[in-house]
């Protein structure tokens, strides 16, 4: 039995799982100003799955590029989120 399917949809569900606790906790403390993080770490992600020799790990490491580049789009959302009063504002970050 081939399991490679299973356990790269098995990490896909939990990469973008830990994204979205991140982006949020990333939005409140920061704002969206730590965009260009999201965006390096996907770069890093992408370029480490093209080096990589394994299937398996190659697929773990682009969808953890792209849910990176998807996070940069969800700080954006979760500023208005925020805005319209869904999630607590951070009363200790001065306005950006």
């Amino acid at each position: 039995m081939n399991f490679s399917g299973i356990i790269i949809g098995f990490a896909t569900f939990l990469i973008i799982g830990l994204f979205h606790p991140i982006v949020i906790k990333a939005e409140y403390h920061f704002g969206k100003r730590c965009w260009w993080l999201f965006a390096l770490a996907g770069v890093l992600f992408g370029a480490l799955s093209l080096f990589l020799d394994s299937t398996l790990w190659a697929s773990i490491s682009g969808v953890t590029a792209f849910s990176s580049f998807w996070s940069i789009h969800e700080l954006f959302e979760q500023e208005n989120r925020v805005k319209k009063g869904w999630f607590p504002a951070n009363p200790k970050r001065r306005k950006s």
